[in-house]
């Protein structure tokens, strides 16, 4: 392994550590404030910033920590100290030749000299930077821009049943060290004295790595104290020190209890939560993460043996996840119960599993083997250096020692270590690809391959821990060993089965792999590629005529060979010739740069050259006579289609493989290119504007044949949006299809076809919409409260105008039920919109790459431009019809509400509650109504849109309560007695939304009702009071008042005031309307309802309360303020 790539993962390690302490800086409430804490890239931000806030104690701004790296990051990073400045360069010193001679300028006094470089981070917690020496002399390095870039490596899973708990690795890890301990304490080697000081220097595993690549040899000698020893463990597992010293305590002293006694997970896991205690840990979510980690696995394990009290287990375990019941609700001796309460589970499961028959004891928890082997697994890793991954600790030899004493605890056999620990390695081979790991990791599988294990009850149990890998459909079950080996053997597979991709020049690698795959794998004999690499290990000039001889020939036998049978091929699968000869030329072409090229260029440097010139003139001159007269057509554009992606290969292949054997660029070799992008270019936009009326007429006639219908109960959209998207994407497909070269104009062309097909079907659907306006009822006279004496000759309510016959005929298609279809609708476009944008990019992307082939035409590579103006394409197209989509969601979510209250509950709620009285028409006989309503639209509207959709019936319902109360009416009238019912049944309205917490959140809708509690406690005043508060308000009278809708009321709206008298059942609220507004009495009507909208222009309650305003305000101001005198001297009396 070269220093360039050590000193990559080496920065890489820096990279996590600086997150990690950033992230406890931040989180531990060091700083007195964080804006914008969320979310926050912890390698974006300036390091220097944060501490800079941690000392002065100011707020941590994160948009200024942002810009501060940014800052940082446009001038060299340096590192300060007494001998001078040393910069951290991004390039290789020597590539840019001798240093100037003349002076360097002056360095300005106000340029901030604070640049951080790389980040370490030492044991005092300071920080430190990484110079160029430390990283390795003289070499170059790119400095990656986040770890999150760093390369993502696939490893074949073994098959081992999942774990239910989703368990991380880092979990597995930190509990696996805890077992490790309890083994090694109960093996009799104590890890804890309370006069053992803690090393100054750390781990020794961290000696010397400065000089770690200079030196691989290190002074090797026995450990001379197993506290140090264990210390070394700790720092290789990453424990924490403050951790690591109360586990450790805790765990000797129950071994002490229990001395000579085979440990198991359980029993440790339980010890620890029994003993260590949350002021050990420096933040209660270190705490609350590491009783939940136990927690899961005690709940892994005890699923896995089939627990059948599992659920009342369940709830124990949950009580030590949460950390408000665990650490606040329950007493010591509550957690004390619980704890013994698993304690009990767990014994009496001991005792029902019997031995394991594992050497070293008996494990009781065979049933967890995936989990303990997985728990193995972590705890090999350990092995590896955690500064130098690709290498093995000094100490290893030890260290497995150690890990054997875990073998009966963990159910661990002498075949599944040497299986598992060859695995590790194979994996962290894979990892850093390092050569010597893959030699470990080869002696591990024949040690496993050689037999020499004894069989019986041990060799029985190994063979009996099985695994289930899927081959495509079906599920094998193998031993966890013939696991061990697919995996590997797949991997090898992957890579020997494209090694002209993977293995370019790496030759013994190659051959390594070939080793490990032919053991494990199932054939076993010596394979062509091999034989290949060996016998063509020759020099000199013959080897040289040889190789060149070899492609010319059998380029030539290639070509002719299809010549033959072109004809015959070509109309047995239905293609043009030309289209078969091209595919037929790349395959060869393939073969022969990927396969033979790279080996032949050792003695022949232009053999990928001329093979690529001698296939691109062949197939050209059959070509040159097709493209004469070509027109639209399938057989055109298969051609041109298979010409132009040879023509890319070729050129592509060249350019990859080639660019650096000084040959020249292709172009220089006198090829006459194709001119595909030409010739197909006008044809492509032809094809287009043909696909424009089609789709138009197609989308529309979609449209109107719609009936609003739920597609089916899984699929709650219409049938039309279905239509619509599967004739889009049908013609996306179709044009990517033609697999020819495109511009920016292709691209702006589909997606104005894409814009006005679905712009064209939101345009209708929500032309068939309503304003809401129309669904609210005529508001009813303002009256004064006066009881009936005798009959007397009734008066109508208010003439009403009929809605428009076009309205009408729109209302009988926009029922709740039809509503929500549109919605699901909205929701389902939404959804297919980003799939079909990222389709439609990622075509583009592939259809861009074959057309920027470099020609004499002078047909370019994509500039910086024209990758805007894609951008542009895509945003102007895709964003406009998502803010339609969303603006049309919300008009019908306001519309569902509206709709459901105001139109179908007219009858039965809006003229139906309170009318006559309060107590013989209260609202618990009209809520089964609205909650049959409320379970149909719940059943058909998408999830994602249920909320809303709820909210807006909940804030239409509270409107028509609010309604009721101010515009119910002459036959609704309250009085004080009236309230604490009508109170009554506002909280059994808010609680069927809030549905005893599976509804709306209840915060969301007290908030609309807040408005609802508001208007209602005024009627639980005295008359007095509220023309008292009338008064204050006079001002706004002249104004006018509104025609009732909710946005617009208000307590101090004279608007509310004045409706609240007329409702009143109070002799000096009526007196004072006579007098002041000349209201007629309640008694001279009769309140019916009535389906019609809008009232007339004649003088409503609107008009009416502003004529009254008007009136008010002609007798003068005077007699206005000796009123509000009079009230405030609580001396007011009607006469």
């Amino acid at each position: 392994m070269d220093s360039s790539s050590y000193s990559s993962r080496l920065l890489h390690r820096y990279r996590h550590d600086r997150r990690k302490l950033l992230d406890f800086i931040i989180s531990s409430g060091l700083i007195s404030d964080v804006q914008s804490s969320s979310d926050i890239d912890y390698d974006a931000i300036s390091a220097d910033y944060v501490i800079n806030c941690l000392q002065s104690g100011g707020v941590l701004d994160v948009s200024k920590a942002t810009a501060k790296h940014v800052d940082e990051s446009m001038f060299p990073p340096v590192i300060h100290s007494r001998r001078g400045d040393t910069f951290f360069l991004l390039s290789d010193p020597d590539s840019a030749g001798s240093p100037p001679q003349r002076a360097p300028p002056l360095v300005e006094a106000s340029i901030d000299r604070q640049r951080s470089s790389i980040p370490m981070f030492y044991s005092n917690g300071s920080e430190a930077t990484v110079s160029g020496h430390d990283l390795g002399e003289n070499q170059f390095y790119a400095v990656p821009s986040s770890s999150k870039s760093a390369k993502k490596i696939d490893v074949p899973s073994l098959g081992l049943p999942a774990l239910r708990t989703g368990l991380s690795d880092d979990d597995l890890r930190e509990s696996v060290y805890e077992v490790l301990l309890s083994c090694i304490a109960f093996s009799g080697i104590a890890i804890h004295s309370s006069d053992n000081p803690k090393k100054d220097k750390g781990s020794r595993f961290l000696t010397g790595l400065k000089n770690r690549r200079g030196k691989r040899h290190l002074r090797s000698h026995s450990v001379e104290n197993h506290f140090e020893h264990i210390d070394n463990i700790r720092v290789q597992m990453q424990i924490s020190e403050a951790m690591d010293e109360s586990i450790r305590q805790r765990l000797m002293q129950f071994s002490m209890k229990k001395s000579h006694v085979q440990v198991d997970v359980p029993q440790v896991i339980i010890e620890l939560l029994s003993g260590i205690q949350q002021n050990e840990f420096l933040v209660e979510r270190s705490y609350t993460l590491w009783r939940k980690r136990q927690a899961n696995i005690l709940e892994e394990l005890f699923s896995s043996v089939n627990y059948p009290e599992m659920q009342e287990l369940g709830i124990l375990l949950d009580k030590i996840r949460n950390p408000e019941e665990w650490n606040i609700i329950m007493t010591p001796a509550d957690r004390a119960e619980v704890l013994l309460a698993i304690r009990q589970v767990a014994s009496s499961l001991s005792s029902m599993w019997g031995s394991s028959h594992t050497q070293g004891g008996s494990n009781y928890w065979n049933a967890g083997y995936h989990l303990n082997i997985r728990l193995y697994e972590r705890l090999l890793f350990g092995v590896f250096d955690i500064l130098d991954e690709g290498q093995l600790i000094e100490e290893h030899a030890d260290y497995l020692k150690l890990v054997k004493l875990t073998w009966g605890t963990l159910g661990i056999t002498q075949k599944m270590h040497d299986a598992l620990y060859g695995w590790v390695l194979f994996q962290q081979f894979i990892e850093t690809e390092e050569l010597q790991l893959l030699d470990q990791a080869n002696l591990q599988v024949q040690k496993v391959l050689s037999d020499s294990y004894k069989e019986g009850t041990e060799e029985q149990y190994t063979d009996s821990l099985m695994c289930t890998v899927t081959d495509n459909v079906t599920g094998t079950r193998l031993s966890l060993v013939q696991a061990i080996f697919r995996a590997i053997s797949l991997w090898c597979d992957s890579r020997l089965n494209d090694y002209h991709l993977h293995f370019k020049e790496k030759t013994v690698l190659f051959q390594k792999l070939v080793s490990i795959d032919l053991a494990v794998g199932k054939d076993n004999s010596v394979t062509d590629n091999e034989v290949k690499v060996t016998n063509l290990n020759a020099n000199g000039k013959s080897a040289a005529v040889r190789a060149t001889l070899y492609f010319e020939r059998s380029l030539e036998a290639a070509c002719r060979r299809i010549e033959d049978t072109i004809n015959l091929i070509s109309k047995m699968e239905g293609k043009h010739p030309l289209a078969f000869l091209a595919s037929e030329v790349r395959v060869v072409a393939e073969r022969e740069l990927s396969v033979f090229s790279p080996v032949l260029c050792q003695w022949c440097p232009d053999a990928g050259v001329v093979a690529s010139v001698h296939l691109h003139q062949y197939y050209g001159k059959k070509l040159k006579p097709f493209l004469e007269n070509v027109s639209f057509s399938v057989d055109a554009i298969s051609v041109l289609s298979a010409a132009h992606h040879l023509e890319h290969y070729l050129i592509q292949a060249f350019n990859s493989k080639d660019g650096d054997n000084d040959v020249g660029s292709f172009s220089n070799h006198e090829i006459d290119f194709y001119q595909i992008h030409k010739i197909s270019r006008p044809i492509v936009l032809d094809w287009l504007i043909s696909q424009h009326e089609r789709m138009l007429e197609w989308t529309g006639r979609t449209f109107h044949l719609e009936v609003w219908e739920p597609l089916s109960n899984q699929q709650k959209q219409a049938a039309s949006v279905v239509e619509v998207f599967r004739i889009v994407e049908e013609t996306v497909d179709h044009l990517f299809g033609l697999n020819l070269p495109m511009d920016i104009s292709h691209l702006q062309a589909l997606l104005s076809i894409i814009f006005h097909a679905l712009d064209g079907y939101l345009q209708n659907l929500v032309s068939q919409l309503v304003d809401k306006k129309h669904l609210y009822p005529a508001p009813p006279p303002l009256t004064r409260y006066k009881e009936t004496m005798f009959p007397i000759v009734k008066k109508k309510v208010l003439d009403s105008v009929i809605l428009d016959e076009e309205v009408n005929e729109k209302l009988e298609g926009l029922t709740a039920v039809k509503l929500c279809v549109r919605l699901n609708t909205l929701e389902y476009m939404q959804k297919q919109i980003d799939i079909l944008e990222d389709g439609i990019k990622k075509s583009w992307a592939s259809t861009t790459v074959s057309g920027n082939s470099r020609d004499p035409a002078g047909t370019t590579d994509i500039t910086h431009d024209d990758s805007e103006a894609i951008d542009a394409l895509f945003v102007a197209t895709f964003d406009s019809i998502r803010d339609s989509i969303a603006d049309a969601i919300r008009k019908i979510c306001d519309l569902v509400g509206i709709r459901v209250v105001f139109w179908d509950l007219r009858d039965s709620f809006l003229f139906r509650l309170y009318h006559g009285s309060v107590e013989g028409a209260r609202l618990e006989n009209l809520l089964p109504k609205l909650d049959s309503v409320l379970n149909q639209v719940c059943d058909l509207i998408e999830d994602t849109l249920r909320d809303r959709v709820v909210a807006s019936i909940c804030r239409a319902a509270l409107e028509g309560y609010i309604w009721i109360l101010l515009d119910g009416g002459p036959s609704c009238a309250f009085s004080d007695s009236d309230v604490t019912m009508m109170e009554e049944d506002l909280n059994m309205l808010k609680d069927l939304f809030v549905a005893d917490g599976e509804g709306l959140p209840r915060s969301l809708v007290e908030m609309e009702s807040k408005l609802a509690h508001q208007v209602l406690s005024l009627f639980s005043l005295d008359a007095e009071s509220v023309i008292h508060m009338l008064m204050m308000a006079s001002e706004n009278l002249s104004t006018g008042f509104g025609s009732g809708i909710v946005g617009q009321r208000s307590l101090d709206d004279a608007n509310t005031l004045v409706r609240v008298l007329c409702h009143m059942k109070d002799k000096e609220a009526s007196r004072f309307l006579k007098l002041h507004y000349h209201l007629p009495p309640s008694s001279d009507y009769v309140d019916s309802p009535s389906n019609e909208s809008t009232p007339k222009a004649a003088m409503g309650g609107a008009e009416f309360l502003r004529s009254a305003s008007v009136r008010w305000g002609e007798k003068g101001n005077s007699s206005f303020r000796m009123l509000k005198k009079t009230f405030q001297g609580g001396s007011f009396r009607w006469s």
